[in-house]
């Protein structure tokens, strides 16, 4: 096998996971857009940039990686190499994500649900 096959079944596994955890997250991420924007519309926009961010940027992370025929390694041990960045890659967008939507969610509406919940 060469490695442009392998190359592409590493893009191939990251186009899935990604997928996965844009399909995990889709419900849960509609819910607080939803919220935070007002309307349905606006919502179903920064969702669908989400779901795009979150699908492109382990791709970018995944292709950055060049797997090296010369080095005389296991393509297997270059294929978990690409995979680790793609990963790193849905990570970073995930907490960039969260880290930009949790700047958005008022504080005082969070205080005020503490503050009515029992203990």
């Amino acid at each position: 096998m060469t490695l442009s096959y392998f190359f592409l079944l590493d893009l191939g596994i990251t186009l899935l996971a990604s997928s996965l955890a844009v399909a995990y997250l889709r419900r849960h991420l509609k819910t607080i857009l939803v919220d935070l924007c007002g309307t349905t519309e606006r919502a179903s926009f920064w969702t669908a940039f989400s779901n795009v961010t979150l699908l492109l940027v382990p791709l970018i992370f995944a292709t950055s990686y060049q797997l090296d025929s010369a080095a005389g390694s296991s393509p297997i041990l270059a294929m978990s190499q690409q995979l680790k960045w793609a990963l790193i890659g849905l990570v970073v967008s995930v907490l960039l994500l969260g880290i930009v939507i949790g700047s958005f969610i008022p504080r005082q509406r969070v205080a005020a649900v503490n503050l009515a919940t029992p203990r």
